[in-house]
Parts: structure tokens; C-alpha cells; sequence
């Protein structure tokens, strides 16, 4: 029977998170549920894949009818029937469909932010969970490290994951042209909003050296100032700090400017004119925009990021459009593999049954010819070694070359022509 690949699931594209978290598996479970998936009928190999965005089982089959009805009720029943309904959530790729969407997936191309590098390296990990308990084999094992490696190829071959694409993002990068190095920099986020909190986090994450943390409310101050291992500073002293301050971000919520442009010009004395990016994501501002005009100020709102963002996302869709072409010419590359993989078996014993008449003819021969000496005997082992190998180069390089359409036909027609016993009768 033919190795047949599929992937059963669901992900943000087509479920919300309510549905992706009635089907999610915590990490304890991981394990036994490979091992489960790995019971159903005719499931020969599994891995789920369970993130955030998506909840997936990549298999392999050699007996496709009922396989993905049997995984996706598995799915729905696998946290007590919490899913009660997933058939308008659930996606089914057999063969070519099911490889190119774990390659787009691996890729980031199917994330929720094209070009994010999280996935890879979840993927990585849920195969050798799998791999751990036996649940995968030789199909697996090769689908999924090809997958890595097509990941790899688009991120060195591509710019997709090279540009910022969320406003916090772009904050980040836009400070990194302004200083050449974050490492000895110093970050003051003034407020507590979401956004702001989000481009500190990239601050912090993009290694800036330290954070002040200000706020009207000076406990939600500490706060947060525990949280991102920073310092806090009483809202009514903030301009004392601002001095130390390289980046500045508003996320305050205030009738009027909090960042003026005296306090600006003050500042600067006191830093002996080094440059300030300031970052505004209050709405309405509370930094005044006439800083900007200020010389070595940088000032930005949340349109100016917003624009460079929006900016970005074109970039990045260009760059996964070259992607998108590499994950098509790795798919036809697994695909001949795969589809060789089918032959291997008749391949095998085709060699096996030749090397055995051979065998069986060269010692009737010796035996006859019991005068030879070692150098002859090499040469008749080496002479019926070389016909062997050119009678079977031709049925074995045509084997191998059959796409999925002839390959059953060629296998069929090998193994009546030399009388090769059924892999499945042996």
C-alpha cells in the first residue's frame, strides 16, 4: 500500500481562540496523546502540533479511507467533547496539499504575523516529542526535517522576516537606526497602556539596558516596574529622570501635553545635547508635537508608526511571495522522495532476488572450476557483480522515476515480470 500524508486541524484562520482552547492539549498531555493517535485505525505514524493559533495532527497512512474522520473525532473528543462541534473549524490536506501546508507553516507564511520566528522552533519541538514516544517514522522524519530546512531556506534566501510589522515592533526598530547599539541605552515608559507596554516589552526584548516605569498610579508604577525588572518613578518627579532617559515612551492617558517642549530643552542641557527618541502612543498626544522640531529629538506618534508598519507588511508580502515559490519547489522535491519511498520495497527485493541467482549460478561455476585460483575467482565475482548491476540500472532508474499516477502500475508490473513474493504475503 501506498504511503499516504495528511494533516487534520484547526487554526486562527478558522476558529476562534474560544474553539482552538476547547481542543488545545496542555503540555502533560502531549506525550499520550501521540501515543493515542498512534492506536487509531490505520494511522501509522502522528505528531500533534498544538500552539496558541492552531491545534494539528500531521500523519501518515497507508489505509487513507476513515483516517481524518477517525483524527477529527479524536479532536472533538479528546478534552471530554469540550469542541462540541468542529466540523465548520476543522481543515483536511491529504499528499501534496497537507506537505505544502506544513512548509508554509514552518516558513511562518501561515501565521498570524508573516515572517514571525516563534513557529520554527515550536515545530522542532513537537517533533521530537513524538519522535520521543515512537509515534514517528521514517515519513515523518523526513516531512518534518524538510520543513526545517525549507524554513531555513526562506529566512537566509528571503528579507520576510527582516521588517517590523506591529507598531511596537516598528518603535524598536526605528530606535536601532537612531543609536547603533540598545545594550547601553535607557528607556522611560510614561504610562501604563497597552501599547506602551508592548513597545517596552520589545524594548527590553531587543536588549535596551534599563527601563524606568511612570505613572499617575504609582503602585501600577511598581508594578510594572516588577514585571519588567525596571525602576519606578513617582508621576509628579518623572522630569528630574528624564535626563537619563535615551527613549521615551507615552502611553498616558491626559487632557494635556505631558512632554513639553521647555521640559525638552532642559533636558537636553542636562544630557550635553546627546539625541532622544521619543515615542508617542497616547491618543489623544501627550507629547507636544512641536519637539520635533527640536535638534537631536526624534519624535514619532502612533501614525508615523503606523506608517511604517503598513510599509513593512507590503515588504514582507513581496518577500513571501518569493517564499511562497520556494515552499512550491521543495514540496515537488519531498514529493519524489516520497513517491521513491513507495518503490523501495520492490527496489529492494528485485537486488535481492538478482544478487541471489547470482550467487546461486558464480558458486555452481566454482565449483566446476576447481582449479581457479583467488585472482580468477575475484574476477568472476566482479564480472557477474557488474552484469547484475547493468541488467537492474534501467527497471530500477525507471521505478524511481514514476510520479504517483504510473508508480502502482510499474511496482505492479516489476513484481509479476521477475516473480517478486507481495511485501505484505512475506
Amino acid at each position: 500500500m501506498q504511503h499516504e500524508v495528511l494533516i487534520v486541524g484547526l487554526s486562527h484562520h478558522t476558529a476562534s481562540v474560544g474553539v482552538r482552547e476547547a481542543v488545545a492539549f496542555a503540555d502533560e498531555q502531549i506525550d499520550d496523546v501521540n501515543r493515542r493517535l498512534c492506536g487509531l485505525e490505520g494511522v501509522d505514524e502522528a505528531a500533534v502540533v498544538c500552539t496558541c493559533n492552531r491545534v494539528e495532527v500531521v500523519g501518515c497512512t497507508r489505509a487513507s479511507v476513515g483516517v481524518s474522520e477517525r483524527i477529527a473525532e479524536f479532536l472533538r473528543g479528546a478534552q471530554g467533547g469540550a469542541a462540541h462541534d468542529l466540523v465548520p473549524h476543522l481543515y483536511r490536506y491529504w499528499g501534496r496539499d497537507a506537505v505544502r501546508h506544513l512548509f508554509r507553516v514552518a516558513s511562518s507564511l501561515d501565521s498570524m504575523v508573516v515572517g514571525e520566528p516563534q513557529i520554527l522552533g515550536q515545530l522542532k519541538q513537537f517533533y521530537a516529542r513524538a519522535a520521543s514516544v515512537g509515534a514517528t517514522g521514517a515519513v515523518l522524519h523526513r516531512w518534518f526535517h524538510k520543513a526545517f530546512s525549507v524554513a531555513k531556506r526562506v529566512r537566509t534566501e528571503t528579507g520576510i522576516a527582516g521588517r517590523a510589522v506591529s507598531v511596537s515592533s516598528a518603535a524598536v526598530e526605528l530606535a536601532s537606526t537612531i543609536f547603533d547599539r540598545l545594550e547601553d541605552k535607557t528607556a522611560m515608559l510614561i504610562g501604563a497602556g497597552k501599547m506602551g507596554e508592548l513597545a517596552a516589552r520589545h524594548l527590553l526584548g531587543n536588549g535596551v539596558g534599563r527601563m524606568m516605569v511612570t505613572n499617575r498610579t504609582f503602585d501600577r508604577a511598581v508594578e510594572l516596574a516588577r514585571e519588567f525588572h525596571a525602576t519606578p518613578v513617582p508621576f509628579e518627579h518623572f522630569g528630574k529622570y528624564l535626563p537619563m532617559a535615551d527613549i521615551v515612551i507615552g502611553s498616558a492617558a491626559a487632557t494635556s501635553y505631558v512632554l513639553t517642549e521647555p521640559m525638552i530643552h532642559d533636558t537636553l542641557r542636562e544630557r550635553k545635547g546627546r539625541p532622544m527618541f521619543c515615542i508617542d502612543l497616547s491618543v489623544p498626544r501627550t507629547f507636544d508635537p512641536r519637539i520635533n522640531a527640536i535638534d537631536n529629538v526624534y519624535l514619532y506618534d502612533i501614525d508615523d508608526l503606523g506608517t511604517v508598519a503598513e510599509e513593512n507588511r507590503g515588504e514582507r508580502g513581496r518577500e513571501a511571495d518569493k517564499a511562497e515559490h520556494i515552499v512550491a519547489e521543495e514540496v515537488e522535491s519531498f514529493w519524489r522522495w516520497l513517491g521513491h519511498l513507495e518503490a523501495v520495497p520492490t527496489i529492494v527485493a528485485l537486488r535481492d532476488k538478482m544478487e541471489a541467482i547470482r550467487r546461486g549460478e558464480l558458486q555452481k561455476t566454482l565449483n566446476a572450476l576447481k582449479d581457479l585460483g583467488p585472482r580468477e575467482r575475484e574476477a568472476l565475482e566482479s564480472m557477474t557483480e557488474a552484469i547484475v548491476n547493468k541488467i537492474l540500472h534501467t527497471p530500477i532508474t525507471r521505478l524511481k522515476q514514476q510520479d504517483k499516477r504510473t508508480e502502482a502500475f510499474y511496482i505492479d508490473a516489476a513484481r509479476r515480470l521477475f516473480d517478486i513474493e507481495d511485501a505484505d504475503e512475506s
